[in-house]
Parts: structure tokens; sequence; C-alpha cells
């Protein structure tokens, strides 16, 4: 008799759909039961494959761009997994590819030419793969440092605080990771609701498989002066990689990434003390208007900055206010809460920060960021003193927190911290690998309590300018639920 070999979840859903024409699995219905009334449990499960997509680092022939990747997890030798990516054209050939978890790889490119990147992972490569492109441009209208972590291709994207007014050059990359062509929309509203764009020019914007393309904003509203507004980026057919990258006159240039979903209460986490101006863009993409409240969350706790206690938001209209130097030497993060708790319209945020005075301004963005959950990394640390400056905030509830900075991609041994956050506040931290060269991963887990947001600040000082770029950390989604089959399937083998 042949023996029976255990089955995995892909080989079962191949199997039903061999058998009955359908992929599928019995899913508990809303009272965790199955469809014949037994309990079906439903387990954590890592994710098997995860899909990222990095848009073209810069324009300028002087650019030197780093690529980095990193993947947490099971120390090597338990399990096998396969990781790359690769330029977004066909055919082209693999940028990084790492090789087991725990341990970052790098890559550098210079000039315009680098490019755009898609890439896969899977196996015990999947779980948690982060990667992150940092460009440094040393002069020229988008001098500055750039940074940017890859994301997993999607639909709908929210960018407030962009602009389409003279002095600002802001460039939406669109990049195709599939073999079809994705089709998309990209709609602008201002202070006074949606701008009128130019015949044609918004909508049906075609991205070939395996493409990237670049879209400067103010040709899709000519004429229209807009300080600040907020794109919306959907997809008709297809997905797509997004993220918009900003040049201002005489301020530099940084990535503005998408912001986090709308919600009524919004966490933007990770100001920098110096911070010498801080202006916040608020958008409320449904009908009923949002009066917020407004605080930022400091070392000592949280604090209504003076004269902006309140913010009142007309639906379908972009929002701003100036803070000024909000954060009067220290580190913090703002935190949006609907004034009264009863009454919560969703929204969408950011604040354009800049550092430094006269000729020697530079420019960062801080979209609203969901919080780390069970886990979250951010590659491309630097090792070198006051670099790299992670800040942690608790908008609710004390929380703790295992920071964790990986090996360096020349050399190094992982080092962790344990933090408290208390509630209200936020905390920060620099933490590198010892001995460590080459740039390095840090990673946050949830130990207890409430939920944290995180945010990197990375700074690369030229000449005077205090370069920066700051990304936010969000839960890597490495488990997923998959629930138990309520029916037996044992009497089906490989």
């Amino acid at each position: 008799m042949k023996q029976r070999a255990p089955l995995t979840l892909a080989a079962v859903t191949t199997a039903l759909a061999a058998v009955t024409g359908l992929a599928a699995l019995t899913a508990p219905a809303a009272d965790g039961k199955a469809a014949d009334g037994r309990t079906a449990a439903a387990a954590r499960m890592p994710v098997e494959r995860s899909l990222l997509v990095c848009p073209g680092p810069s324009s300028s022939d002087i650019a030197e761009t780093t690529y980095t990747s990193f993947t947490p997890g099971a120390p090597a030798g338990e399990g096998k997994g396969s990781a790359r990516l690769l330029g977004a054209t066909k055919d082209a050939k693999p940028v990084l590819e790492p090789k087991e978890p725990g341990k970052p790889v790098g890559a550098a490119a210079s000039g315009a030419d680098a490019p755009a990147l898609t890439g896969s992972a899977d196996g015990v490569l999947a779980p948690g793969w982060t990667a992150q492109l940092t460009t440094k441009v040393s002069v020229g209208r988008t001098r500055g440092v750039l940074g940017v972590g890859c994301t997993a291709p999607g639909t709908d994207f929210w960018f407030p605080a962009v602009s389409t007014a003279k002095g600002r050059e802001d460039y939406v990359h669109l990049t195709n990771p599939d073999e079809a062509a994705a089709i998309v929309d990209i709609k602008i509203f201002g202070p006074d609701g949606p701008a009128k764009p130019d015949a044609g020019t918004s909508e049906s914007i075609r991205v070939d498989g395996k493409s990237t393309k670049t879209v400067l904003l103010s040709t899709l509203v000519p004429g229209a002066q807009l300080a600040d507004a907020t794109a919306h980026v959907t997809t008709r057919a297809g997905r797509v990689g997004a993220s918009v990258q900003v040049g201002e006159e005489g301020v530099g240039a940084d990535w503005l990434p998408a912001a986090a979903d709308p919600a009524g209460s919004l966490v933007l986490p990770g100001i920098p003390a110096d911070a010498a101006s801080v202006r916040l863009v608020v958008f409320v993409p449904g009908e009923e208007d949002a009066d917020l409240k407004v605080r930022l969350a400091a070392p000592g706790g949280s604090i209504t900055p003076a004269g902006n206690e309140q913010l009142h938001a007309k639906a379908g209209m972009t929002t701003v206010v100036d803070l000024k130097d909000l954060t009067r030497g220290e580190p913090g993060s703002l935190l949006l809460s609907p004034s009264d708790p009863k009454k919560s319209a969703p929204v969408v945020a950011a604040v354009r920060v800049v550092r430094g005075s006269g000729a020697k301004q530079e420019l960062g963005f801080i979209p609203a960021t969901g919080p780390v959950g069970t886990r979250a990394t951010v590659a491309d640390n630097r090792p070198e003193e006051n670099t790299t400056l992670l800040a942690l905030t608790a908008p609710g509830a004390d929380a703790k927190v295992k920071v964790t900075a990986s090996p360096g991609t020349g050399a190094g041994e992982a080092a962790s911290q344990e933090v408290t956050v208390k509630a209200g506040s936020t905390q920060t931290l620099s933490l590198a690998p010892a001995g460590g060269k080459g740039s390095y991963a840090l990673t946050v887990e949830t130990l207890s309590g409430g939920p944290v947001h995180a945010a990197r600040t990375l700074s690369l000082p030229h000449e005077g300018i205090t370069m920066f770029t700051v990304q936010g950390l969000s839960d890597d989604h490495s488990t997923v639920s998959v629930p138990k089959a309520a029916q037996d399937l044992s009497v089906l083998t490989r």
C-alpha cells in the first residue's frame, strides 16, 4: 500500500481545484464555526511569498544610490528560500539576491541610469522581507539625501503634501511588476477641492508590464499653482508601486511615500528635534468635514501646540497648518484624533519638514504611518555616530518593544535592546551592531502594551547641510491567518 504523505496548504488547494474545479478551503463563519457547525480555528502561518517594488532613484548624473535588502526571522539552516530584486524591465539582471535571513545585503549604483526594481522572495526569506533605496546627490536642484522603502504593489495610494507650485517638481513614479499593463488614474485636490485636469492627461495612464513611468504632477493641472495639495493614485486595471519624488528649489529633495489609509486618528512619527519648519497637510476623502485635535508626543509626554489645538478640515479639500518650529529642540511625533470621539471622519495626512536655514536648508516628508504591529523593519542604517535615530511613539497606552540591530553588510554582531514607551510620548534610540561595518537593519517587535508607531531618521551631512531622510516602519505582515479546513482531507494524497 502506498504511504500517505502530509499535505501542505498549497497541495490541498491544488487537489481541491482538480477535484471540484474551484481552488477553495472551508473558512470559518463570522461566529467562528465552519459551514457544518464544527469549530474551525485559525492559525498564524509565515507568508510563503513576498513582492516588492522600488522606484527609479534619481534623474541626476551625479547621484549615488545604495540598495539594501534584509529579512529578519529564522536563523540560516531552518528552511530554504530565495529572493531577488531586479530592474523593472523584461530580462533584467538581478541587483540584489539575499541568501539567508538575518543578514543584510547591499549594492551600489551611480548616475541617472540606476533602475527601478521589482522582485519577490519565497520560503524563509519571504516573511518580513524589506528593501530600501537611499540616494545622495551632492549639488544641483535635486541635491539632498533621498530615501524610500520599497513597497508591495497596490491599487490605491494617497499622497498629501504634494505641490504643483513654481519652484517645485513632484514626480509620481509608477512601477508595474506584472506582465500585463496597468491602467492608472491620478486626481489632485487643492484647498478648494478637485483641481481641473488637462483633458485626458490624468486618466487611463498606461504603465506597460515590467516597466516604470514617471508623471510630473504639474503637467496634469497646467496653470494651477497649488502650494499644497493631495494626490490620489488608483488603478483601473492591474497594480503598481507608487511613490512621489519631490524637488524644491533651494530646499533640496526627498521621497514622499504614500500615507497610511484614511482613518479617524493618525500618527506621524519621527519629527527631528531641530526641525526649523513643520507644515501639516490634511485631506478628508469622505463627505463629512473633520474636526481634529492636534498634539505633539514629546519625550516627556503629549503637549498641545499653542494656537493649533484644533483643526477643521473640509471634506474634499486639502487643509494646511504651519506649525513652524514645533519640536523646539526635542524630537516628537504628531498625533491627530477626533475632537469629538463620537464624530470621527477619516483623514489622510503628511508633514513637510525642513532642517537648517538659508542656503543650507534640507527637505523631508513624514506621512501618517501605521503601527509596527507584531514586527517591522527598516533597512540601510549606518553605523557612523549620529547618523541613525529611531523614534518610537505610543499614542494611547504604555508599551514595551524590542529593538534589534542586525549585523552590517560588511561585518558585525547583532545587538538588541528593550524599550518602554510611555503613553503619549516619543522615545528615541540609537542602536548599532557591535563591530558593524556597512549598513544594517533595525527591527522593532512589540512585546506588550498598546500600539507603537516608529520612524527612522538617517542623517548624512554634506558641506554644512543637514541632509536627511525619514522612513516610517509599518507592520511587515510576515504571518497570515490560515483557517483550518473543517473537512477531513486526509484521503487526498500527493
